[in-house]
């Protein structure tokens, strides 16, 4: 690993919080991509499911007991669930809608402004997307697909660590604009009130939330895809969550569908010389806030630019000038040390070309030109062109969902969207004479794949 240290010294925090790596290196650490079921998990998680348990489960087999509880008790098994898990004990699983209105009325003012605002921004963006049915009429009769909403889909909305009202609007408003009927949303309890936070509630009730649920983790997913007394169960689960929750979520898959399998929060930056070593910084170290497994990464042909950046983020952890310290100092300790870094590469179409292997979730460009890459990126959740366009616009305001594909999934997935909240039916209306002129040709098809009872449902016709 080659690791440049810059000569600023610091009482607190190291030089190098966040290492300079040369590509080879990089790709042998943090650009290395682990399939899910390889990941190693931490023994400080089995330790946790065995006292649960009584016995050394891996988290798969965890979630599944969960599952198959809640799915043969119910209500009962998620109040223990809730109780064991987050402390949380003897509390109505629904939230009246009154305490819905009420967080709202009671939200100051200038959150609500902005909480209203991003709603607005994300709905009229997602109207821009192509939900239409079509038909295509002519002699032979009509053909044509029909895009139809969901009935009622389920949102899962983190709230271990902190509120997320900003997942409440990104899931909700794509649902409600798709034309679903029942949006139910899941969330956990706070282990000191009991409830769920204010602002998340203000959010529900501005992004036409149906119901609210005060139950998160496993048994929620379970609960979406089973039913149980109080919840009845959905055609989809979406949003994000730990790994308890993704593993739940894969589990029920067949029995409800599902958005996607949401791994560790990542960002991609490509900088050239032009780039202003302190936004990279701030834009890094905002995303690897999120947690321990977060990543975030810099590509960069300019060592001055790398050795700035290294200092910034320094500085920016510890309080500068216009700031205070970072509050979450050890979750960025290991972020920045154990996924991130900054990638020295020969220019930018070698930065472009590690991009698009690595997939990540967001790749933002701080170059001088940055529309002339755009075309030649094909593998991101979201791009961010230009300097003026960072990431946290995208997580909160710009318009697209913030819900995206990790762990290198981006090759194959796409952000959330009005799609996911639709099905397309194939629609055949012949007319009789086509009906009978291409009925020896699928009888053909039908006798070369062994199917006679196929063969014969269209020659039949022809008599």
């Amino acid at each position: 690993m080659l690791i440049l240290t810059p000569k600023l010294t610091c009482d607190k925090l190291p030089p190098d919080m966040l290492p300079i790596y040369n590509l080879e290196t990089a790709k042998q650490t943090i650009l290395r991509r682990t399939a899910p079921d390889l990941q190693e998990v931490p023994p400080e998680i089995l330790d946790r499911i065995e006292s649960l348990f009584g016995e050394r489960l891996n988290p798969t087999q965890a979630v599944r007991r969960i599952l198959e509880d809640v799915r043969a008790h119910q209500d009962e098994a998620l109040r223990r669930w809730t109780e064991r898990l987050d402390g949380v004990s003897s509390h109505e699983l629904r939230v009246p809608d009154s305490d819905i209105r009420q967080a709202l009325q009671n939200l100051p003012e200038r959150t609500r402004q902005a909480l209203r605002e991003a709603a607005r921004r994300i709905e009229e963006f997602h109207r821009h997307q192509p939900l239409h049915s079509w038909l295509m009429q002519g002699k032979e009769g009509t053909l044509g697909q029909l895009v139809r909403p969901l009935r009622r889909v389920g949102i899962y909305v983190p709230g271990g660590s902190a509120p997320l009202p900003s997942t409440v609007l990104m899931t909700a408003i794509p649902a409600r604009v798709a034309g679903v009927t029942q949006i139910a949303m899941v969330t956990p309890p706070s282990r000191t009130s009991g409830g769920i936070h204010p602002v998340t509630l203000a959010a529900a009730a501005i992004a036409g939330v149906d119901e609210v649920y005060a139950v998160g983790g496993a048994q929620a997913v379970a609960a979406l895809a089973y039913g149980t007394e109080s919840i009845p169960a959905v055609d989809k689960i979406v949003g994000p969550g730990n790994l308890f929750v993704t593993l739940a979520k894969q589990q029920v898959y067949g029995t409800v569908g599902i958005d996607g399998l949401a791994g560790p929060t990542e960002t991609m930056i490509i900088a050239d010389e032009t780039a202003n070593p302190e936004w990279i910084a701030a834009d890094l170290l905002a995303q690897a806030e999120h947690d321990f497994l977060a990543s975030a990464i810099l590509l960069t042909p300019s060592v001055e630019v790398a050795k700035a950046v290294q200092i910034q983020v320094v500085r920016q952890m510890e309080g500068d000038h216009r700031f205070a310290a970072l509050s979450r100092e050890r979750i960025l300790e290991k972020s920045l040390k154990n996924q991130s870094g900054i990638i020295l590469i020969q220019d930018l179409e070698q930065a472009i070309e590690v991009a698009n292997q690595f997939a990540p979730e967001h790749l933002a460009l701080a170059v001088a030109h940055p529309w002339q890459w755009v075309e030649k990126i094909h593998s991101a959740g979201a791009i961010f062109v230009g300097e003026q366009s960072y990431e946290v616009l995208g997580d909160y305001i710009a318009g697209p969902s913030h819900v995206l594909p990790t762990g290198g999934t981006a090759r194959f997935a796409s952000s959330l969207s009005c799609l996911d909240f639709v099905h397309v039916v194939g629609l055949v209306a012949l007319r009789p004479e086509s009906s009978r002129k291409l009925a020896p040709l699928a009888a053909e098809i039908a006798y070369q794949e062994g199917l006679d009872g196929h063969a014969h449902a269209a020659l039949r016709r022809q008599t």
